[in-house]
């Protein structure tokens, strides 16, 4: 048996490819992405827009291998092989951005980018015109995988999905076996494991197995289950459930409305408009647009969330929807609210990612033996991610946890991109002051170039609003991996014109993830998790501004933040 899997296991963090339709619908190079020449450009191209690392590789299969996977995808017009017999003018130019391209271009919010991913992967069959190497009947992976989990919750009581499931038996199923002898396959394999003494030596044996039943090395089972893992999240309709997937209980109608449909593409032309302008969902359908959303409403009830929908129109699909998004956004608002008041029990998974965020290393096991992870590509999305959990478990906020973040998360709660421009990465209020938080990978010279302006001109627009409209102090605090002296020089004289060249005084503190992690520590070691002393720390620091410059500054930062460290950990003992 072949294994498939969906997206592409070059592109493994799916809402990136979101940001290369984007860089690309402002080139050129649309519609010229064949050839050697021309796939060096567009590797170029990801890399100026930091969406890949250029590094000295000077191959151009990376710029092959995204064209490949926008292809494969419908965001990009693929092109239509010779042998189907189907104009290419009937599909559309290749290599040009497709209806559902430009929709995923256009999408704002991660719920509309999932929408787009999703219509992508219902409109994925296999085999097709595109990828005729599979030897089973035509049929949808994304469908056959929801349907195992469906029928794994009637027979379980939970729609779990583990890794090594994914790994060993479903990506090596297709809907020509039933679905109860592929959920016997998962749970007899799931029993073994439990059975097993040591899972990760299971899990080795298994793979070892499958690569001699099936022909295959024994890592491709792993990337294909990591890559389909992400693809199924990037739909909005699973989230994590340990090393595996859920149901997102909010999604349960929708994915069963969604299964219902088992027509495959009537012909290879009606295959490739449906994958260029994504299938058909749902809730297109005004009735299953209407089963959906009573479900929604029951949702809010449960959890006593308070919605009147009374009279707003429910006419058509579109009219359905508008409702379906602002209920999905409060309960989203809800499960965000929850998850932050997990934060302080979690305090030493966070430390563990600012760990492998200041090491560069990948991957770290637990003490409780769980495997976190920050993929390299989005380290710099982790890195804000990290320091809003951080004040999340400190549990003091006066603002709302979503109104904390300016970037996006997925329904896991995992950043999807960095904040944008024009604004800082994160800003706490607190009952009497308020934090902006900035950090930055950079940590050379150009880190005062690429830093020192914007963290200036983002906190002096907080200094003018909160003391416009609550006279609260506000602090600025950059934290890098390392601290340029120039940088560091730029925020100690700490001082902003604005355009009425009136001069304002900033108070922003650099500090290394290091010294940061140190502190957070401890206050949750001594059990001292006080917001004040936050500001007693930031009040020290900025203290010694007149006395030093830079780098003295620096070292003197270092000093204040060993003293308050021992001070706390003294308090406990």
């Amino acid at each position: 048996m072949r294994p498939w899997h969906l997206g592409n296991t070059t592109v493994r963090s799916p809402f990136r490819l979101r940001d290369g339709l984007v860089a690309l619908s402002t080139s050129s190079l649309q519609g010229n992405l064949r050839g050697q020449e021309h796939e060096i450009a567009l590797r170029r191209l990801l890399g100026e827009h930091g969406i890949v690392e250029l590094g000295d590789d000077d191959t151009y299969s990376v710029g092959r291998k995204w064209r490949s996977a926008l292809n494969k995808l419908g965001f990009l017009y693929p092109e239509v092989p010779p042998a189907s017999g189907i104009p290419q003018s009937e599909i559309g130019p290749i290599d040009m951005i497709t209806p559902n391209g430009w929709r995923l271009i256009r999408a704002d919010t991660v719920p509309a980018m999932q929408e787009c991913f999703l219509r992508a992967l219902a409109a994925h069959y296999i085999p097709s015109a595109l990828e005729r190497k599979f030897d089973f009947a035509v049929f949808s992976p994304l469908r056959h995988t929801l349907a195992i989990m469906l029928e794994l919750e009637k027979q379980t009581g939970e729609s779990r999905l583990n890794f090594v499931e994914m790994a060993i038996v479903v990506q090596l199923t297709s809907s020509d076996e039933s679905l109860a002898d592929i959920v016997a396959q998962v749970l007899a394999l799931r029993a073994r494991r439990l059975a097993s003494p040591n899972k990760r030596k299971f899990d080795r044996q298994e793979r070892e197995a499958a690569a001699v039943l099936h022909g295959y090395a024994a890592g491709t089972f792993n990337d294909y289950a990591d890559t389909n893992l992400r693809y199924l999240k990037a739909t909005g309709l699973v989230q994590s459930k340990g090393r595996g997937l859920s149901l997102v209980p909010e999604k349960h109608v929708f994915v069963e409305k969604l299964i219902q449909d088992t027509g495959i593409p009537d012909s290879d032309r009606s295959y490739f408009i449906t994958l260029c302008n994504g299938a058909k969902l749902p809730t297109d359908n005004k009735d299953s647009a209407l089963a959906v959303l009573d479900d929604l409403l029951q949702q809010l009830k449960k959890r006593g969330i308070p919605f009147d929908a009374t009279g707003k129109p429910t006419d058509t699909p579109a009219d359905i929807a508008i409702i379906r998004h602002q209920i999905e956004g409060l309960l989203s608002e809800r499960n965000e609210e929850e998850y932050a008041t997990r934060q302080a029990v979690e305090w030493e998974e966070i430390a563990a990612y600012m760990e492998l965020i200041i090491t560069r290393k990948g991957k770290k096991t637990l003490s409780n033996g769980e495997d976190i992870e920050v993929p390299q590509a989005e380290a710099p999305a982790y890195f804000e991610w990290v320091l809003w959990r951080a004040f999340l478990a400190i549990n003091s906020l006066a603002n709302k946890p979503y109104e904390a973040r300016r970037f996006k998360i997925d329904q896991d709660f995992l950043p999807v991109c960095t904040a944008p421009g024009n604004g800082p990465d994160l800003i706490f209020e607190f009952a009497e002051f308020v934090i902006v938080v900035e950090v930055t990978l950079t940590d050379n010279s150009r880190q005062e170039a690429a830093e020192g302006e914007p963290v200036r001109r983002h906190v002096a627009d907080l200094v003018s609003l909160y003391g416009a409209q609550s006279g609260k102090p506000v602090y600025g605090l950059f934290i890098a991996n390392r601290i340029d002296s120039n940088t560091a020089e730029t925020f100690r004289i700490g001082v902003w014109f604005t355009r009425t060249d009136d001069k304002m005084r900033l108070d922003i503190i650099p500090v290394t993830l290091v010294q940061f992690k140190a502190f957070f520590e401890a206050l949750f070691t001594s059990g001292r998790v006080e917001v004040g002393l936050i500001r007693e720390l930031l009040d020290l620091c900025g203290g010694l501004r007149p006395a030093h410059e830079a780098p003295a500054w620096k070292h003197e930062i270092q000093q204040t933040f060993n003293h308050r460290i021992a001070a706390i950990t003294e308090m406990r003992n």
